[in-house]
C-alpha cells in the first residue's frame, strides 16, 4: 500500500477509535493485537484486508467508513 494512503488510513482508524472513546487495548482482539494497531497507527506496518475488516467490526463501522478520508 502507498505510504501516503496508509497514513490517511492510519489517521482515520485513530480518529474513529478516539471518537468512540476506545484505547488501542479496547480495539485489540484475538486476530489484531494492540501492538499491530499501534504499528498501523504509526505507519510502521502494512495490513491485510482481513485485519482491516476485523478492526472495522471492532469499531462498529463498515469497511467503507474506514476508507472515508478523501
Amino acid at each position: 500500500m502507498n505510504k501516503a494512503y496508509l497514513q490517511k488510513l492510519a489517521n482515520r482508524i485513530k480518529e474513529l477509535r478516539s471518537q468512540k472513546g476506545l484505547t488501542q487495548d479496547d480495539l485489540a482482539s484475538e486476530s489484531v493485537s494492540r501492538g499491530m494497531i499501534s504499528l498501523l497507527e504509526t505507519v510502521r506496518t502494512d495490513i491485510t484486508v482481513s485485519k482491516l475488516k476485523n478492526i472495522a467490526d471492532n469499531l462498529g463501522v463498515s469497511m467503507k467508513d474506514l476508507f472515508d478520508f478523501d
